[in-house]
């Protein structure tokens, strides 16, 4: 009996050695993605699907805006983010330790009128009531836009043209019930209101400073610095799931009109939306510090102390990435 009992506590002994010999892939291999359920954040998305090739496993949250994914980070919820880049230069003027690291999307945005409202230039928003997203890049290009066309704003009556916020689906439900003559919205829900021809193009937003915005993936530093072969893996897997979407329309539409939005956008919303938002992978410096410098202008975000891109833009890991995969 005391044998029998001393070979269970071995067999016992040694099992408990074996399991606290084993790495613990499953808590150190999961990183926490943050995404917006947006055509071209979709390729993001897309790479939790091809995670365990990648050596990782990535669980996503999926947020309403930019800002939402900041203040995830900022509780310690997600390692990694994508969100448009004024969210991101408001994050790291508001002390979250994060750095962007890529850029996923270019574009993205679309002033888009009422048919019936008479609006073909931006001038013709005098008067008017345009409705736009709270937080988002869209916000920012509509300030830029109007102020580059002696126009004042605000969320009440008073100024030249009166500002409604919503969310990104109720702009669309408030252009189509016409309470509102034009909207500043993000993609596929401005190519949605097109093909339905509940709206019309006034045009796209990118003759600002800011030019055509990038879309940024952003992570913490602490992930960045304590958990570098995660990031390394992660990064690499980014840049493969971007190629894929790019290469592989056919795949690409797949996913964001039956996995992304479950049938709830067309093929010509998704392939109408992607000529606005490209798929990509860069991002410089430069180009978050001009963003940062027309919100500071615009009060966007309200920074008291506007951060210097140069600081947080760090793409060493994108540029081992695109070489390791002979990307140019």
């Amino acid at each position: 009996m005391i044998k029998n009992l001393q070979v269970t506590g071995a067999v016992l002994a040694s099992a408990l050695t074996l399991m606290a010999a084993t790495p613990a892939v499953a808590a150190d291999d999961v990183i926490r993605l943050g995404n917006l359920k947006l055509a071209h954040f979709a390729a993001v998305s897309y790479i939790k699907e091809i995670a365990p090739k990648c050596g990782i496993k990535v669980e996503e949250r999926i947020f309403a805006k930019g800002l939402d994914v900041m203040q995830a980070m900022i509780a310690g919820e997600l390692d990694v983010g994508a969100t448009a880049s004024e969210a991101a230069v408001s994050g790291r003027a508001n002390k979250i330790p994060i750095y962007v690291v890529a850029g996923f999307a270019t574009g993205g945005a679309r002033l888009v009128a009422r048919p019936d409202a008479g609006i073909k230039t931006v001038k013709d928003l005098k008067g008017k009531k345009v409705g736009v997203t709270r937080g988002s890049i869209q916000e920012l290009l509509l300030a830029a836009e109007l102020s580059q066309h002696g126009l004042t704003s605000a969320d009440a009556p008073g100024k030249d043209v009166q500002l409604i916020y919503l969310s990104y689906p109720d702009l669309n439900a408030a252009l189509l019930g016409k309470n509102l003559d034009a909207i500043m919205q993000t993609e596929p829900q401005a190519s949605q209101a097109l093909n339905k021809a509940f709206g019309v193009e006034v045009m796209k937003p990118y003759d600002t400073p800011v030019g055509s915005p990038v879309r940024t993936l952003v992570m913490t530093e602490k992930f960045y610095k304590d958990n570098r072969p995660q990031a390394e893996k992660f990064m690499r897997c980014f840049v493969e799931a971007t190629k894929t979407f790019i290469d592989n329309k056919a795949l690409a539409e797949k996913y964001v009109t039956q996995t992304v939005f479950k049938g709830q956008i067309t093929a010509d919303d998704f392939q109408d939306a992607i000529g606005n938002s490209p798929y990509s992978y860069d991002i410089t410096a430069a180009h978050i510090q001009t963003t940062t410098d027309v919100m500071a202008k615009h009060g966007i975000g309200k920074m008291t102390s506007p951060p210097v891109a140069t600081d947080w833009v760090k793409t060493d890991l994108l540029e081992a990435a695109k070489k390791s995969l002979n990307i140019k």
